[in-house]
């Protein structure tokens, strides 16, 4: 099977390159590399498009000949959002439309990743796909227009479509060194370079924190077996911890760790819990893996690899 993954040399696109490698199929990676790294895919023997989103050319001529579409390509981060709106709407909205387009020209599957941050302020849980949606930044809004690019083009087209809605992916290859970094790896960078860290709020806010080895295990699945569905799909299992309860965790593997709590940022959702139902149905065979297992697995991986991951685009816009 060939599989174009967008955002391939990102954190989840590395995961999942190596993971249809190792199944045998051939992926190639379009990225523009303002937050992946090149050296996450060099030597692998995958064919590299450097580009945007946003240049439908490349990302027709990129999808040729290829069964699917993995696309996880984004301008990610809510702060950088807020910063930035029309840059994330021109990756996250017009680049999503382009990679339907390019499904359509060349009759490919398409997995799409959205977010669970599309439910904003509906502050109902646990969050299920028939709930009602309401963004709070422009990450979020973002999102949802190519949500919405996804099921008109399958709805107009017929383009066959695995849409997910990611719930706070952690784990090995994600970089924690830049000013957007995901909270888990910056913690855990932190803690190895005996720095403080930061809580927004009191550390009482909670996510479905899902660990990087499932997510691709269900976008494997979903791309070997040509499973599609109309509408989104929450890719998280229901597993709430609170900021605090991952620093409990945190501080048994650096018990000098110093934790400083500061004001609440702006467009934070407070707490962020999936209902699984329906994954569990359609991914019976997927198991999640336990959080503070996960969590360990990602600390010593960083112990281990942390250099082929820092020092990469400082990701300042």
């Amino acid at each position: 099977m060939k599989v174009l993954v967008t955002g391939g040399a990102g954190f989840i696109g590395t995961n999942l390159v190596k993971a249809l490698l190792g199944a045998g199929h051939q992926p190639s990676v379009l990225d523009d590399f303002s937050t992946g790294l090149s050296s996450n895919v060099a030597g692998l023997g995958v064919e590299i498009f450097e580009g945007s989103l946003e240049d439908l050319k490349l990302v027709e001529r990129a999808a040729r000949g290829v069964d699917a579409i993995a696309h996880l390509g984004a301008r990610g981060s809510v702060p950088r959002s807020i910063k930035n709106p029309l840059a994330t709407h021109s990756v996250n909205a017009t680049g999503t439309l382009n990679v339907m387009q390019a499904a359509r020209t060349h009759g490919a599957q398409v997995i799409f990743s959205s977010s669970s941050s599309v439910y904003g302020s509906n502050e109902e849980l646990p969050k299920n796909e028939k709930m009602w949606t309401s963004p709070m930044t422009p990450y979020a809004a973002s999102k949802l227009a190519g949500e919405g690019y996804v099921e008109a083009y399958q709805s107009s087209y017929g383009v066959p479509v695995s849409a997910f809605r990611f719930f706070n992916v952690f784990g090995p290859w994600q970089r924690p060194d830049h000013d957007y970094a995901a909270v888990i790896p910056k913690w855990i960078w932190k803690a190895m370079n005996n720095q403080s860290i930061e809580v927004f709020g009191d550390g009482t806010q909670s996510r479905d924190f899902t660990y990087v080895g499932t997510v691709v295990k269900v976008l494997l699945d979903a791309l070997e077996n040509k499973k599609t569905w109309h509408g989104p799909l929450n890719l998280a299992f229901g597993n709430r911890i609170t900021l605090n309860e991952t620093i409990d965790i945190l501080q048994k593997q650096f018990p000098s760790l110093d934790v400083k709590y500061i004001e609440q940022r702006k467009g934070d959702v407070l707490h962020s819990q999936s209902n699984p139902e329906m994954l569990r149905q359609i991914f019976p065979g997927v198991t999640p893996v336990n959080f503070e297992v996960a969590l360990l697995e990602t600390i010593d991986w960083l112990k281990s690899h942390s250099r082929s991951i820092v020092g990469g685009p400082k990701v300042l816009d």
